[in-house]
């Protein structure tokens, strides 16, 4: 393929390492309802150098590091850009779906867009951030849990046990549930109070109210199964927020009657915006998030979607460009 030349306002990368997530999974499946545009490169954690940029652009420079993520620009004009909600703009561009991704040895990236990484971080161990750290950063936030009050995070994969360490660093109390111990005894490692296994606890909602005393203040369901989104709407104290970023291929039912009662509050959160992600790189670069991922060269694509549709990847996959 014909090296790429950043456009105004762009910049050319040498990709060095990229995660893989589930939503390259789908993007190569074509599954979504929205469709990625094709032919397309997937990828959206990708890190590298900065080798060259275009014109009119003065934020970066050749020898910076940088990454690329899902939400790779915007149109910067609309309600929701310019009120914050940058993610939810319908003229936005997504890396490794819309754009070309990081799944070869150069991308294109949006100079304004583009996540600076700090000096001094481990580069394999930061890609993870740039999605399924974000993710679950935003996600939190937007369960409105405040520090020392309890959070529950259902579903302890690549983006649950990373969220457990982003609620502990951000002062909530955790309670955990998956449908692994292995999954259970990786929450707990990482700070979770409790970890209820929901296939050998008959009820995992009634023992995390009486663990917590009333239920869990807010909640990130990070799981792909429907019955998991019901369990934890069930979890939750009156007043609740249960934050959804999870995507199974089911519905789940939601009783109104009870929602309307206890004034709780269910909404969807999508990765996050620039900001969103400054700040959960921060976190990253402080030391406090430790991402579970082995690294692989780019020739074990194959092979890891396929892992990864059976469900035998643990943590995090991260792609070696440089083989």
């Amino acid at each position: 393929m014909e090296l790429p030349a950043p456009g105004p306002g762009q910049a050319l990368v040498k990709v060095l390492y990229s995660g893989v997530c589930h939503t390259d999974l789908h993007a190569a499946q074509g599954d979504w309802p929205v469709k990625p545009t094709v032919p397309f490169i997937p990828g959206h954690e990708g890190v590298g150098e900065v080798v060259a940029v275009g014109d009119g652009v003065s934020r970066l420079k050749a020898g910076d590091t940088v990454g690329n993520a899902w939400f790779w620009s915007a149109c910067g004009e609309c309600e929701f850009c310019e009120t914050g909600r940058e993610t939810l703009c319908p003229d936005q561009r997504n890396g490794g779906y819309s754009v070309d991704g990081s799944f070869g040895q150069y991308m294109l990236v949006d100079a304004a867009y583009a996540p600076v990484i700090p000096p001094g971080v481990d580069l394999s161990a930061v890609a993870p951030i740039l999605c399924a750290g974000v993710t679950v950063y935003k996600g939190l936030k937007e369960s409105e849990v405040r520090p020392g009050q309890w959070v529950l995070v259902s579903g302890i994969g690549g983006l649950g046990h990373i969220a457990v360490q982003y609620a502990r660093a951000m002062g909530m109390r955790v309670v955990a549930v998956d449908v692994s111990d292995e999954k259970c005894a990786l929450a707990r490692r990482h700070g979770a109070e409790l970890a209820v296994n929901a296939l050998t606890v008959p009820d995992p909602a009634a023992a995390i109210k009486e663990f917590t005393g009333g239920g869990v203040h807010g909640g990130l369901v990070t799981a792909v199964n429907g019955a998991a989104f019901s369990q934890a709407v069930g979890a939750l104290r009156r007043g609740g927020t249960l934050s959804l970023v999870g995507l199974p291929p089911e519905q789940f039912p939601l009783d109104i009657f009870s929602t309307v009662l206890f004034g709780l509050t269910v909404r969807g959160s999508i990765v996050g915006t620039r900001a969103d992600l400054s700040e959960a790189i921060d976190f990253f670069a402080r030391g406090l998030i430790e991402p579970t991922y082995t690294v692989r060269p780019l020739a074990d694509i194959n092979e890891i979607l396929a892992e990864m549709t059976a469900g035998r990847i643990d943590g995090r996959v991260v792609m070696d460009m440089s083989h």
